[in-house]
């Protein structure tokens, strides 16, 4: 069977924007309230950090335990790894997704400034500098049959789908509006000629966009 490459869990505002301009270490997104973004999986049953019981269930629980399913590596842009720009100057700093990583399976980083790989608990990431294509080739192999995750950011999604190579997107659009900052798009629509979309809304006031490619 086809691996498909799957954007999941994607989370943007009412007016497209998924990340600010100015990252820092003690703000990931560069966003003032950026929780607003992802507030809706943090709600519910199965996200992964609760640490009480309870949590919803429904549409949204069912996104958020999709997350990992038949997934075999996840590609990211560098800036989803960490706030550090240019070659790396501190190799002792491994990160900010801490000693248990969420993704459990081979990462591949993308830089124009390689590293040793770093592996944390069952999570390895690999800096790889290259096309999105020949990266792609990269993960598809690591994830042994199953799917591979762009995660993000939202500049290297549109990357690849630049590059056409995106096959099914997942975003979850806030009830909230930024003004500012780094777009996944203008409107959905932009997507129509190349993906089918479905609209499912959320009773957290989340709206679901499902793409698919044609």
């Amino acid at each position: 069977m086809q691996q498909l490459l799957r954007v999941m869990n994607f989370n943007v505002s009412r007016d497209g924007i998924g990340a600010g301009e100015h990252q820092s270490l003690d703000n990931p997104f560069g966003l003032a309230g950026a929780e607003r973004l992802f507030a809706w999986a943090g709600a519910t049953a199965s996200w992964p950090m609760r640490t009480d019981a309870g949590g919803s269930r429904g549409l949204d629980d069912y996104f958020t335990r999709d997350f990992a399913r038949n997934i075999g590596a996840e590609i990211m842009g560098r800036n989803k790894f960490g706030p550090q720009r240019g070659p790396w100057q501190d190799h002792d700093w491994q990160g900010w997704w801490g000693d248990e990583p969420p993704f459990h399976t081979p990462v591949f980083v993308m830089t124009h400034h390689g590293r040793p790989p770093i592996t944390l608990s069952d999570t390895t990431f690999h800096f790889v500098d290259g096309d999105p294509l020949t990266v792609l080739g990269r993960a598809r192999e690591a994830a042994r049959g199953k799917d591979v995750r762009l995660g993000g950011g939202v500049t290297t999604v549109r990357e690849f789908l630049d590059a056409d190579l995106v096959d099914t997107l997942h975003v979850a659009v806030a009830p909230v509006e930024l003004g500012t900052g780094i777009r996944l798009w203008e409107s959905p629509d932009e997507l129509l000629d190349r993906f089918h979309l479905e609209v499912v809304p959320s009773a957290s006031g989340v709206v679901h966009h499902l793409f698919w490619r044609r």
